[in-house]
């Protein structure tokens, strides 16, 4: 295959339905060298035919339709059984596989043993947090082959070597790959017996609000308050009374839960695109003894609620789109908190105030007021225009 066959296929992907802007590609070169690290280990012999392939990773399809375009066998898999923790990744991945008429080949599975049994090779996109790197780590020890391969990349501004402390804790050899373009593989083998139960999900009692709260690896903050979250529920007594209230991008599921127990007659929706999350606010409500009153919810940007059904909907919005400083993805949730809300509900919204949000609160909800402000956050209530 070319050299550059791979950046003619990558030059086709699109992020949809993730936001999209001329700064923010669908790949990057981490995608390219572990297709073509796969490639060389298969030409050398390193792996048998009938290697089953796992996928951990792919933020919109790039591994996945790159090992499949290759041609049946050409990373010795026939398929590939792929872990996207986001569901906008999930639907980028299928509607760039329509693109590209690739419509077999490639199944959906949650981090764990119908994913990873009998893996011989695993392709990992490295996540940002350790912790989502421990969980990954030992899902692939315990549940995948033997002789598993695992190939984990990453940007190398991005790495750090606490990301070889912790496949050393469940592989027997961790080896650092030559940097090329900017990208950096760590190849892992020999997975290490690993303990009767899982590390995460991580269970603490947060003193401060008497919440059991509980976290996946991939949940922002952990079982941890973050510092936003914390601001906004100090104006929890002066949020409205709603029937139906919505936590969106409800991470551990804080926010639904101190908002259920303060107003015991409402409906709770706790929604996130990630899956560690609804299933970490899932557990976190059922600890709590809420889970008779929080749904929970993975979609983007609620998107399968109905129009005006939610009188108040609770954000603290992203600032970050993967490497990028980005405003997008809090600016596509405030514009669906604008559907999903009756009129007259309320956003009320916490953010860094550098961010600027309350324009679009404005144009995109209706009438703004500050309801609170400190050195780092604002907090705003936004009332829904008839």
């Amino acid at each position: 295959m070319a050299d550059n066959s791979f950046e003619s296929l990558f030059a086709r992907l699109r992020r949809f339905p993730d936001v999209e802007a001329a700064n923010l590609q669908a790949w990057d070169a981490t995608d390219k060298l572990l297709l073509e690290a796969a490639l060389e280990m298969h030409a050398a012999g390193m792996l048998a035919p009938g290697t089953r392939l796992a996928v951990v990773g792919d933020r919109y399809g790039a591994l996945t339709l790159g090992a499949l375009t290759l041609g049946p066998g050409a990373v010795g898999a026939d398929a590939v059984r792929v872990h996207q923790d986001l569901i906008t990744g999930e639907r980028a991945l299928r509607a760039n596989a329509e693109a590209l008429g690739v419509d077999a080949g490639f199944e959906h599975h949650a981090l764990g043993a119908g994913l990873l049994e009998g893996a011989s090779l695993v392709l990992l996109q490295l996540p940002r947090s350790l912790a989502e790197l421990e969980e990954i780590a030992d899902a692939v020890a315990r549940y995948a082959a033997p002789d598993v391969v695992l190939l984990a990349g990453g940007r190398v501004k991005h790495m750090s070597l606490g990301m070889n402390a912790v496949l050393a804790r469940y592989f027997d050899h961790v080896q650092p790959q030559l940097a090329r373009q900017k990208s950096r593989l760590l190849l892992a083998r020999g997975p290490k017996p690993v303990p009767a139960e899982p590390p995460y999900p991580v269970t603490e009692i947060n003193d401060e609000l008497g919440l059991t709260v509980c976290a996946r690896g991939a949940v922002f903050a952990g079982t941890g308050l973050d510092i936003g979250t914390r601001f906004l529920l100090d104006f929890l007594p002066r949020m409205p009374h709603a029937t139906h209230a919505v936590d969106l991008g409800c991470g551990t599921g804080i926010l639904a839960a101190m908002y259920a127990r303060a107003n015991p007659d409402a409906r709770v929706t706790a929604t996130d695109r990630s899956a560690a999350a609804v299933d970490s606010a899932l557990a976190t409500a059922r600890a709590n003894g809420l889970d008779g009153r929080i749904e929970v919810l993975q979609d983007d940007a609620m998107s399968s609620l109905p129009d005006a059904s939610a009188a108040l909907v609770l954000l603290n919005p992203p600032f970050h789109l993967e490497a990028a400083v980005h405003s997008g993805a809090g600016i596509k949730l405030i514009e669906a908190a604008g559907r999903v809300l009756t009129p007259g509900g309320e956003l009320w919204t916490v953010f860094n105030s550098h961010l600027h949000y309350r324009p679009a609160l404005e144009r995109l909800i209706g009438p703004t007021r500050e309801v609170g402000r400190n050195p780092k956050f604002t907090v705003t209530a936004s009332t829904r225009r008839p």
